[in-house]
């Protein structure tokens, strides 16, 4: 990986969500001639999704699997180098659009709009039904099924805990500052407090202790649920990171919990057995 602390605003415009410009001298952008990445479309619910995918250049056999679960800013240049930087540990990095339906987070210049004209509409159950087509296009394209993980970021954090608990053949997941509790609605019918007693997979999430969109009084809450639950997960709170702390391209970027909570993330992985052939 490598800093890029001269990105133009021209190549920002084109790469990332709007609505997060400009993008701090922080970004980091994954270069390697050892990856192979780009566009595909998977057939889901008769429609046809978007979907950015990578892998090691030079693989035999079978690639252990990650999930990317998308921000509330869709898959933009972060999404896409996340996938990277999975690839270059050795993982079929796959991030579907999963908002394609309801609508482009490219036409949103703000948060506030984004989110209540379009990422509010967007329904859990059919997240989840997408994200298991995706498995299934994984399954047919060097992956292996038997060695699969998720991880997702914000939005992703929490549809990563909901995902824990919807797939049998799940063995590992990590939620990066995904909302724990809420109320339960039409498209948002559980929380993940309420699926602590379901989940089909090991769980580690990462969290700040700055975080004001994610109050400690919840994750607290979760811990509790985790415990009763008897569940295979664990919290991390990181006690100076705020909201958005792995997000290299804002300001909300905080380096040293970032570095440490990519580190955990792949020994959970490895742990459970989701790993690359050594």
């Amino acid at each position: 990986m490598k800093n890029e602390d001269n990105i133009t605003q021209e190549l920002s415009k084109k790469s990332f969500a709007p609505a997060v410009l400009p993008t701090a001298a922080t970004t980091i952008i994954t270069d390697s001639a050892e990856i192979i990445s780009g566009e595909t479309s998977i057939p889901t619910q008769g429609e046809n999704m978007p979907t950015f995918h990578a892998k090691p250049r030079n693989t035999t056999g079978p690639l252990p699997v990650v999930l990317v679960v998308q921000e509330i800013f869709g898959v933009h240049e972060h999404i896409r180098d996340i996938c990277r930087r999975l690839a270059a540990e050795g993982y079929l990095a796959v991030a579907p659009e999963l908002y394609f339906r309801q609508g482009d987070p490219a036409d949103y210049d703000d948060i506030p709009t984004l989110f209540s004209e379009l990422v509010s509409k967007v329904p859990d159950n059919q997240v989840l039904t997408d994200l298991d087509h995706v498995v299934n296009w994984a399954s047919r394209h060097d992956g292996d099924m038997r060695n699969m993980a998720i991880t997702g970021f914000c939005w992703g954090g929490r549809i990563t805990w909901l995902y824990a608990a919807h797939n049998p053949q799940l063995k590992a997941a990590v939620a990066w500052y995904g909302k724990l509790v809420g109320d339960q609605t039409m498209k948002q019918q559980k929380q993940p407090v309420d699926i602590a007693v379901d989940l089909n997979a090991p769980v580690l999430g990462l969290y700040g202790g700055k975080d004001d969109s994610i109050p400690q009084e919840s994750v607290e809450t979760m811990r509790q649920a985790l415990r009763a639950a008897n569940a295979n997960a664990e919290i991390i709170v990181y006690p100076d990171a705020g909201h958005a702390f792995n997000a290299d391209y804002r300001a909300s970027y905080h380096a040293e919990s970032a570095q440490d909570g990519w580190q955990r993330m792949l020994t959970w992985f490895k742990q459970y057995g989701v790993a690359p052939k050594a």
